[in-house]
């Protein structure tokens, strides 16, 4: 293949914010960061398709290429890679989500330990699936406080128009008396204080980036090609460490390249998470020993458990928000509001008694 071909294989295949610099790069990472959930959601979809592909004889390339042909852009890029000469597990962790991050997981696993890569694809499809509605859950219970909070913000920039409307020479008193001058000061930077602190709040009480029990899923997948546990968890840590947040050059779990992205696991999660699920493992691999049962089915239990328990975590997230975010409302907003609305107007009132005087 020609070197041209190569250099638009590599355009095509590459994320948008690798192929800028300087503040583009930043602006791709935020694009990231946006549509994240919705590229999660997608991705369940189109390994679906795939797996249906699969299974009915289809090669992997070829099924690419017929999903691509409907008009879904990963898949697009997906095949482009694979026609360029990349393997399908190096094309897919390039897309750069977590979601399409752990397909590539699951699709290295399964090819290293010959799992039966239709059935990884299917179980993995209603994991990915399962894990999207969890987090619109969450989504849909964070947007009334969120938005309640958000507009609550404007108010002491409301309470300043509010005072020119009603005939009060706020803007005069704000800009020119040296006590209005403080007001000003010190109700921006509460607007400034409360903003972030209530973004924080929200951004807190959000699910995290990774996908619950996945972990889990991948042990299970790597068990079902017949292979000792040892061998999986090598398999499993090795596809996770290649295919993880920054590998080949890709984004960042919350960000693009060279964007901190907290403290992470051995396998490209947040260090938490990551050792929540080897607990997790641990004790169904010591259940299935003593009982003396086949672990994948368990395991299977385990990480549909652990997204249940996500989905619930999630809500009551949720609810203890409403309640957190009066917090900077009260010491931030109202005391933003009283500087830059109520004081201006007080003190332009004894400005003019004083006049008068």
């Amino acid at each position: 293949m020609g070197l041209k071909t190569r250099l638009e294989a590599r355009r095509a295949t590459s994320p948008p914010e690798t192929r800028t610099n300087g503040h583009a790069t930043l602006l791709g990472a935020r694009r990231h960061r946006r549509n994240a959930d919705a590229g999660d959601g997608d991705a369940a979809g189109t390994v679906l398709q795939l797996a249906v592909l699969l299974q009915a004889g289809v090669a992997p390339a070829r099924s690419w290429e017929h999903v691509a042909s409907t008009g879904d852009a990963a898949a697009a890029r997906v095949a482009a890679a694979i026609t360029a000469g990349a393997s399908p597990a190096d094309a897919l962790a390039d897309l750069g989500t977590d979601a399409w991050r752990e397909v590539s997981a699951a699709w290295r696993v399964a090819s290293v330990v010959g799992a039966p890569l239709a059935e990884c694809l299917r179980a993995l499809a209603a994991a990915l699936r399962d894990a999207q509605q969890a987090a619109d859950d969450v989504r849909v219970a964070l947007a009334e406080p969120a938005g309640t909070a958000r507009l609550m913000g404007w108010l002491p920039l409301v309470a300043v128009a509010l005072g020119a409307a009603l005939g009060f020479d706020t803007f005069t008193t704000l800009f020119t008396n040296p006590l209005g001058l403080m007001c000003l000061v010190g109700g921006a930077v509460l607007i400034v204080v409360s903003q972030r602190w209530t973004a924080r709040l929200v951004a807190r009480a959000r699910s995290g980036r990774t996908i619950p029990g996945l972990h889990a899923e991948l042990i299970a997948i790597a068990l079902s090609g017949g292979v000792s546990l040892d061998r999986a968890r090598r398999v499993v840590d090795d596809a996770r460490a290649r295919g993880g947040p920054g590998a080949r050059g890709g984004p960042g779990v919350r960000g693009g390249p060279g964007i901190p992205v907290g403290p992470a696991g051995p396998r490209g999660a947040p260090a938490s998470a990551a050792s929540g699920d080897e607990r997790d493992v641990d004790a169904v691999l010591a259940l299935s020993r003593s009982a003396g049962v086949p672990a994948v089915e368990l395991l299977r239990a385990t990480a549909a458990h652990a997204r249940h328990t996500a989905r619930v975590e999630g809500r009551l997230r949720a609810a203890r928000l409403s309640s957190r975010l009066l917090i900077p409302l009260g010491v931030c907003t109202l005391p933003a509001f009283i500087l830059l609305g109520v004081a201006p107007m007080l003190l332009s009132v004894m400005s003019t008694m004083s006049v008068s005087l």
